[in-house]
């Protein structure tokens, strides 16, 4: 899957969606991405909770092990977060007048994805549940073995 393309067509589909300098955030992710994982969705947004901060974009890939958010720092270096299953435990949808936001709760952070596009929403949402359900399922199974 080409991550670059799949997130043009996400910013297509929902233009109200506020991402920048997409090539080197998916960059982050597809230099982090093992060689038996799969994206299977990816969304961009400002991983801020901050209404003036519009110079945060992240990249979130949902892949069939975990959910990577890459950000590329403007002058020097990355950050990179990886949620496990494991670590994962609710998420949050909140919609506003114009943006949306994605809060994934984790046994160790709350990460905030912010200024996506309203009709995004509610795929993202699926994407991540269906996907967390799945792995949870999974490594559940895996740990009573």
């Amino acid at each position: 899957m080409d991550l670059l393309k799949e997130l043009k067509k996400f910013k297509k589909r929902h233009p109200l969606t506020i991402a920048w300098r997409l090539k080197s955030n998916v960059g982050i992710v597809e230099k982090h991405l093992n060689d038996d994982e799969k994206v299977e969705y990816i969304f961009a947004g400002q991983k801020t909770n901050l209404s003036y901060d519009f110079f945060s974009t992240a990249v979130v890939a949902i892949t069939n092990k975990r959910i990577l958010v890459g950000r590329k720092r403007v002058f020097f270096g990355y950050a990179l977060d990886s949620i496990m299953p494991y670590m994962y435990n609710d998420l949050n949808i909140r919609a506003g007048i114009f943006w949306g936001k994605v809060v994934i709760d984790t046994a160790k952070e709350v990460v905030i994805i912010s200024k996506i596009d309203k009709s995004a929403l509610d795929e993202i949402e699926t994407a991540i549940s269906k996907t967390m359900i799945k792995l949870k399922k999974e490594y559940s199974s895996e740990s009573k073995k």
